[in-house]
């Protein structure tokens, strides 16, 4: 029979020794989805908005205070806005005709600028930098203060009670006040014309019957619509996700500014090149 061997203790490493080898994971950068998740859980809540337009009990007396405030806040620096925007835009187009011969078309060309374009554009900037703000304010200081936690906890869904009224007031606000802009911008940029390029009020009014057509009136509705959709639906997208407590609803009103804007110049882009591929200009 063989003697057992005594067994030795396994040494430990030295000090020096280089430690194990590991595989590397590669993990993509969580910065990388961001802007991917925050498009994504937009698109979700307009979405879910939307779906709830149609639900009852709809509420009526929220939507009619948050239409009143957002109109009281945007009439007046509308009207205001609009009176140089059409003058600027008359002068610039009357510069630009007499350049060319054409004087006789001021006043369709100058027309057509402001009620398809500055209108629309117009309106859903003021709507998004004043309305917008308040409704991004509102919102994330009720989450903060956990409002809106309290309320799915007692069955009361937030979209439903509060976002959906004043995403429709502010579609709202924006299509009524959207006749007002192009109204405005209209007489300013005839004034304008008339006394300070000397033309005449009769070509004027003729040039802009010879140019103009009903779908233009249409495009200019229908783009200040969806203006006041986006900019209701950012607004609310940036309130319900503050980050940082107070200072993160500061800056969540800041970002919910920006991000309309550049999604307004976007989407009148995209429409605009639709409709001159859809409607046929006059005359042609």
């Amino acid at each position: 029979m063989t003697a057992d061997l005594p067994v030795r203790p396994s040494e430990p490493p030295a000090a020096d020794a280089p430690p194990p080898e590991r595989k590397a994971v590669r993990r993509p950068p969580v910065r990388l989805f961001a802007p991917l998740r925050e498009t994504g859980r937009l698109f979700a809540l307009a979405l879910s908005v939307t779906r709830s337009v149609f639900r009852r009990p709809f509420q009526i007396r929220e939507f009619v205070e948050q239409f009143w405030f957002i109109a009281s806040v945007t009439i007046l620096p509308a009207a205001l806005v609009s009176i140089p925007f059409g003058a600027v835009i008359a002068l610039q187009v009357g510069s630009l005709t007499q350049q060319l011969g054409a004087q006789s078309f001021t006043g369709g060309a100058s027309v057509l600028a402001v009620i398809q374009q500055a209108s629309p554009l117009i309106v859903a900037l003021l709507i998004s930098g004043a309305g917008g703000s308040a409704i991004c304010a509102d919102l994330g200081s009720r989450k903060i203060r956990e409002e809106l936690d309290a309320m799915e906890v007692m069955g009361v869904s937030p979209i439903q009670r509060l976002v959906v009224p004043r995403v429709l007031a502010t579609m709202g606000v924006a299509v009524l006040l959207n006749g007002l802009v192009s109204v405005v911008g209209t007489l300013g940029g005839y004034f304008f014309n008339v006394i300070m390029q000397h033309g005449t009020p009769g070509a004027y009014l003729a040039s802009f019957s010879a140019l103009a057509q009903l779908p233009d009136l249409y495009i200019s509705e229908v783009k200040a619509l969806i203006f006041g959709f986006i900019a209701g639906i950012v607004a609310a997208h940036r309130g319900l996700n503050p980050r940082g407590g107070p200072k993160g609803v500061g800056d969540a009103v800041n970002q919910s500014v920006v991000i309309t804007f550049m999604l307004l110049f976007f989407v009148n882009m995209i429409l605009t090149a639709i409709y001159l591929q859809i409607v046929p200009a006059k005359g042609s």
